[in-house]
């Protein structure tokens, strides 16, 4: 049976070692709080004290694999670890569904900013994934019906387990298929619309870095063309699928905020805008139906 148990000391000698295989301190810390229950408050007292004794969840020697399969093969660590942190809660995540990043946390924001006093409606999150923004729906507004889209069957599978997990007993129902399609039963009387399409155009693809060009799934990155062919799908059904003041709130690539302000525009939404993502960039186009 694998030793849990360490003394501090031999467990900062052993991260000095990892540390001179590759990778950063960073990314190895996270491996040690999300794969081994080591947080970095526990850490640094442990650089204080190296006599201390910790028990993991998990050995070093498995947290070596981990962290060798990381450096040589470049998948991403939470496939590795299958899980992430996502807002204020933990996901489970697999390589059917795109790691959420922490800029999508701000479409939560924007909703709940536009409904906060809204005690009762429906919201639909399209191209749902691992299920991350659904749960966070979920969460912030436990009255609604929420309905979760996505053409991936194991992606569904996986946002199913998370949605139980970590909203259990919402009223949320999962579909299967091409973004509105789904859910056309409910046009025209949907309040909240999420949208985080494929957005990346097929040209950048190669561009990106190796664990998400490798390891992420292709199609919930690639926008066609001009990267915005998810994007116009999404738009295009807006009016007809949500209510009188219902909102479609989109993420989209960092140039394409003009474009999609002018979809948006073009198909009859009102109260028009963008929001910027975490760095100051335009990365969100908000529509209202009338």
């Amino acid at each position: 049976m694998e030793q849990m148990n360490f003394s501090g000391k031999e467990l900062l000698l052993w991260r000095t070692r990892q540390l001179s295989k590759g990778g950063s301190e960073a990314e190895l810390d996270w491996l040690l709080d999300m794969g081994a229950g080591l947080d970095w408050s526990s850490l640094q007292k442990i650089y204080i004290d190296p006599l201390r004794s910790l028990r993991l969840k998990k050995s070093l020697k498995e947290l070596a694999i981990i962290w060798r399969e990381y450096l040589e093969k470049q998948i991403p660590l939470q496939y590795l670890i299958g899980k992430c942190n996502w807002r204020d809660f933990e996901l489970e995540i697999n390589s059917q569904a795109m790691i959420p990043r922490p800029e999508t946390e701000l479409l939560v924001d924007f909703a709940l900013k536009r409904f906060k006093n809204e005690f009762a409606g429906r919201w639909v999150d399209l191209g749902t994934g691992s299920g991350a923004l659904s749960v966070a729906l979920a969460r912030s507004f436990p009255d609604w019906e929420g309905h979760a889209v996505d053409c991936s069957k194991e992606a569904l599978d996986l946002a199913n387990r998370n949605l139980q997990r970590l909203a259990p007993g919402s009223n949320i129902f999962l579909h299967f298929g091409n973004w509105w399609e789904p859910v056309k039963p409910w046009w025209g009387s949907i309040s909240l619309v999420l949208a985080n399409p494929p957005y990346i155009p097929k040209c950048q693809i190669d561009q990106l870095e190796p664990e998400v060009r490798n390891h992420e799934p292709y199609l919930a990155l690639c926008g066609g063309l001009d990267g915005l062919s998810s994007c116009r799908k999404v738009v295009s059904g807006a009016f007809q699928a949500l209510e009188p003041e219902g909102w479609l709130l989109l993420e989209h690539h960092h140039d394409q905020s003009d474009q999609l302000l002018d979809l948006m525009d073009a198909t009859g939404l009102k109260n028009v805008q963008f929001e910027n993502d975490l760095n100051g960039i335009r990365r969100f186009a908000l529509g209202c139906h009338p």
